[in-house]
Order: C-alpha cells, then structure tokens, then sequence
C-alpha cells in the first residue's frame, strides 16, 4: 500500500469502533495473503462508479445503482425496491463489522454487478474506499 493511502486506511480504522477494525484489518491481511497488491482506495471508488453492463431492469450495473455514489446515504434495490441502510460505516456503525456478512454481500452484490466473483484485490480496494466514506 501506498504510505499516504495506509496512513488514511489506518487512521480510518482508528476512528471506528474495535469490530470495524479487526474485520476488516483481518480481511484485508488474508487478502494479502491470497496475493492481493496494495489496496487502493481510488481503485474502489473506480470500480464503485464503473458500469458493468445493463441488467434486466434496463438500468447500470453499477454498484451505485443500488447503493448511491455517496455511500453514507439510503440505497434502494433496483428489483425489489427494498432499502439499504447506508455502506459507510461513519453513518452506519453496523456496517464492516462482522467478516462473515462482509464476504457473504461480497459474493452476492460482486456476482450480480460485475457477473463474477470480485477477486481480493477488488474486495481490497472496494473496502479500503468504503472506509474512506
């Protein structure tokens, strides 16, 4: 990682509560782990706004398109219509707390938008941006 952008991730980290801090720091290690380069906030926030297609609904398959492109704001789910609390755990103290749920939406959210599996450089990067909001 950068030492600008580890500096902002850990300060971030920091500022968050004990269960934000050792989910994600432990994710972000078995990333790492599994071959993941440096994480890069910007790269997130590239892949947050990319279109990765058009989905059934005729809308973007974008991460933001259910999400918003402020992540400490309300989302609705373009098919059921159903809210979603906000992403950015500074809004939202329930968010990027436990490991298990993290990688659960990963796969869910990564399979439906990009059409595959998010690989860890792009869990990575996505959390080190969501942690920036």
């Amino acid at each position: 990682m950068k030492t600008s952008t580890l500096f902002a991730v850990a300060f971030t980290i920091l500022t968050f509560n004990a269960a934000h801090a050792t989910a994600v720091t432990d994710l972000l290690q078995k990333y790492q782990a599994q071959g993941a380069q440096q994480f890069e906030a910007q790269a997130g926030k590239t892949l947050w706004t990319r279109s990765f297609g058009v989905s059934s609904e005729g809308k973007e398959r974008r991460c933001a398109t259910c999400h918003t492109e402020d992540l400490r704001q309300t989302g609705k789910h373009i098919k059921t219509g159903k809210v979603i609390e906000p992403l950015a755990p500074s809004v939202n103290t329930k968010r990027l707390t436990d490991i298990a749920e993290i990688e659960k939406w990963f796969k869910r959210n990564c399979e439906w938008t990009l059409g595959r599996e998010c690989s860890v450089q792009e869990k990575g990067d996505f959390l080190s941006y969501i942690l920036m909001q």
